[in-house]
Parts: C-alpha cells; sequence; structure tokens
C-alpha cells in the first residue's frame, strides 16, 4: 500500500513537471522575438553604409531596385534559398534601361548585398535565424579582363585628344593614359596634391584605402601646367564642384579616336600597365605605381613580360651549368 501511494505521488509529480515545462514553452513560444523583414534591416543598414562604406549609393540603387520589390516586405525567416535563385534566374533573362541583359556582376552585386543584410542583421542583435545565402552560389566574375592598345590607336587617340574642343576632359583622358590613375582618383585630385617641383602625386583615401604618395612624369605634369582651372580640383565638374561622371564625354571622345567600342575608360589604367610590364619594369615596381594592394591584382599582367622572361630562362642555364660555373670561378681576378 505504502510502495503504491509513493509511485502515484512520483508520478503525480512527474505530470505536474511536464505541464509546467509545456507551460512555459508555450510562453516562450509568443515570447520569441519575430524575425524582421528586409525592409527594417534596410533601415538600420543605409545610415551605417553612409558612414562605412564609399559606394553606399550603389548599394541604395540596388535595393530599390532589385531587392526591395521582391524581399523587401518579407520576414529574414521567410526569405528561402531557392526564392534567391528565382531572382538570379529571373535577372539573367530581364534586360536593364539600354534593353541589354544584366550582367553577372549586376547579379552578384544583389546576392552580396542581400547576404550583407543578413549577416549584419545578425551582428546587430536584430535575427538570430539561418542565412539562406549560405546555400546559394555567389556568381563568379572573370575579373582578368586586360586592355591595352595598339600603337596606331594610341596615336590616334593622342591626335584626337590634341585639337579635343573641351580642353579639360581631354586633359583628363591623357593625364589618366600617363598616369594610369582610376577614375576616381581622378575626380577627387586637387591642385594641393600635385607637387611640380619633386614631381609627385597624393592620392586621398585610394581604392586601398591609405592616402598614397607616387611619382608622376613630366609629360603628365606639363597636362596639367596647360589647365586653367579656377576650381580646387584639377578636373572639375559642373560650378567648380567634383565630378562624379565621365561616361559622356569618353563616349564621344573613344568614337572620335575609333577605338572599339567596349574598350573602357578603366583600359586607359591597364595600358599603362601594360606598356611598362612589357619594357621589362618589375611587376613590383608597377604594382606601387597603381597602388595595388594585393600583388596577385599585378600579376595579370605578367604574361606581358616574355622577353624578360625568355632572358631570365637563358640567364638561368648559364647560372646553373657546373662547367660554366668551374670556368667562370677559375678565371684570374
Amino acid at each position: 500500500m505504502v510502495a503504491n501511494l509513493t509511485l502515484a505521488r512520483q508520478k503525480e509529480a512527474t505530470l505536474q513537471a511536464d505541464l509546467e515545462r509545456d507551460e512555459m514553452d508555450i510562453k516562450d513560444k509568443k515570447k520569441k522575438k519575430k524575425a524582421p523583414t528586409l525592409n527594417e534591416v534596410w533601415a538600420k543598414y543605409l545610415p551605417w553604409a553612409k558612414e562605412h562604406k564609399k559606394t553606399w549609393d550603389d548599394d541604395k540603387f540596388n535595393y530599390q531596385k532589385h531587392l526591395e520589390p521582391r524581399f523587401g516586405k518579407k520576414r529574414l525567416d521567410a526569405i528561402a534559398p531557392m526564392d534567391i535563385e528565382h531572382m538570379k534566374l529571373d535577372l539573367k533573362k530581364a534586360l536593364n534601361k539600354n534593353r541589354k541583359p544584366y550582367s553577372r556582376a549586376t547579379i552578384k552585386h544583389q546576392v552580396v548585398l542581400l547576404k550583407r543584410l543578413y549577416n549584419l542583421a545578425r551582428r546587430w542583435g536584430m535575427y538570430n535565424g539561418n542565412n539562406p545565402l549560405d546555400q546559394v552560389e555567389i556568381p563568379r566574375l572573370d575579373n582578368h579582363r586586360t586592355e591595352f592598345m595598339e600603337h596606331e590607336e594610341v596615336m590616334r587617340l593622342l591626335q584626337v585628344l590634341e585639337r579635343w574642343p573641351c580642353r579639360c576632359s581631354a586633359a583628363f583622358v591623357k593625364f589618366s593614359l600617363f598616369t594610369g590613375l582610376r577614375r576616381g582618383e581622378l575626380f577627387k585630385l586637387a591642385w594641393d596634391d600635385i607637387d611640380f617641383e619633386r614631381g609627385l602625386l597624393t592620392l586621398r583615401q585610394p581604392k586601398g584605402g591609405k592616402t598614397q604618395t607616387i611619382p608622376v612624369s613630366s609629360q603628365a605634369l606639363n597636362v596639367l601646367r596647360d589647365l586653367e582651372i579656377t576650381s580646387p580640383y584639377v578636373f572639375p565638374g559642373k560650378d567648380g564642384q567634383q565630378r562624379t561622371d565621365f561616361k559622356g564625354p569618353w563616349k564621344r571622345i573613344r568614337q572620335a579616336a575609333g577605338l572599339p567600342h567596349n574598350f573602357r575608360f578603366h583600359g586607359l589604367r591597364h595600358h599603362f600597365a601594360s606598356t611598362l610590364v612589357s619594357a621589362g619594369y618589375d611587376l613590383l615596381v608597377v604594382q606601387k605605381l597603381l597602388t595595388h594592394k594585393d600583388s596577385r591584382t599585378t600579376q595579370r599582367y605578367a604574361h606581358l613580360s616574355p622577353g624578360v622572361l625568355k632572358e631570365a630562362a637563358l640567364k638561368s642555364g648559364e647560372l646553373l651549368n657546373p662547367e660554366l660555373e668551374s670556368k667562370i670561378i677559375a678565371q684570374p681576378g
């Protein structure tokens, strides 16, 4: 009788504990915070991006154009990997404002931005669920496209620039050709950044992030000496303010010079580097002039120095020949 009573009380206690546990689970589920919508994360992200990213306006355009219409009102835990795959597929089939298919770079930008929003939402304590982008392949790009001009094309370009009516636009292109500077670096270039006496140029916050000073040729400096600019910027935009675009002038100059329609303004930078490497200059020197942070970026030009490579290969035969080496050692003096 006593054993049965004890057993009954134990069962009652176990049942009561189970009931209390179930009740607590129900309360926890009610208290569980709902995942934020993508729009809510974006509202936190945009101010942060304006402080931490130079290209925040690109993110804003991409979000408003592609991500917000598709995912903006959805909660983060309601967006599945397949939803993102569908977005990638739809963009491949769609046309941009120029009636051309969206590039792989554009599609990649959407995926990368979406992944960043998820990661920051988790870092900021807004979301603790899974990131569907972990199961989505980010499109790969071939960024090793190297552009350079033939001698005849360079001569045509220089002839066009000599007679181009807008001297500032002509100088913008010519200075880029002689220095290999990025378009954004030219936009920000101020007269205070030019040291004509020592032939030096200071780049404020270039792509690598750290202000750098590099030497420039006298030909490049002569391009600037011929300019009559009152703005603090070397190549100003409207009302003397910092320039933000050069697509129109470059298109007209490129067409006048008879360059290929797909030759980008950035190709001038590639041509600058290609010319130096082909002339036998060390890749490390070229890396410093281009302010490449990673030497692997400069490696794309390595194949353009066949003469230097051949010379090294021939020299190695001499250096590694034991018989020749002994003769060299045996020579007097």
